[in-house]
């Protein structure tokens, strides 16, 4: 059967969209009473899109693409590694740290200078954490930068 694959990616994402636009039915009602727009909105749009882009793919699957094998298989594996420890040492050591370290070893993996990957995390993660923290006032864990 061709396709199966995408079959398969649409309705594991058919069941993800309709989990999550059912929880954001979920919401609890404003304060001040119903209005057009709540906290609801935004995610139960992200399901319609979601809904509407898993049947896309269950109904015009692409043909069976080839696996990767090999090398190419590692080095993914690695990104997904690299990611969960992020995700782990993101409370601990900190937004700008973490982020250093896993954006400085995923551009290094993909051909970048050691030197030049950590210097592109290091920047990248500066920028996200002042923008984030100093103009959007939404804070990131600071972790060992913390200043007390």
């Amino acid at each position: 059967m061709s396709g199966l694959s995408d079959r398969l990616l649409g309705l594991g994402l058919l069941v993800l969209a309709v989990a999550y636009g059912w929880v954001a039915q979920q919401w609890p009602e404003p304060f001040g009473g119903s209005e057009g727009v709540g906290p609801e909105t935004f995610p139960t749009i992200l399901a319609v899109v979601l809904v509407i882009g898993s049947l896309y793919l269950m109904v015009k699957p692409d043909p069976e693409a080839e696996w990767p094998w090999g090398k190419t298989v590692v080095e993914l594996l690695v990104a997904v590694v690299v990611l969960v420890v992020y995700a782990f040492l993101l409370e601990p050591l900190g937004f700008v740290i973490s982020t250093t370290l896993a954006v400085g070893t995923l551009c290094w993996r993909m051909g970048a200078t050691p030197g030049k990957g950590f210097l592109t995390g290091l920047i990248s993660a500066v920028v996200v954490f002042g923008l984030f923290n100093y103009g959007l006032s939404l804070s990131l864990p600071a972790g060992l930068l913390e200043i007390n």
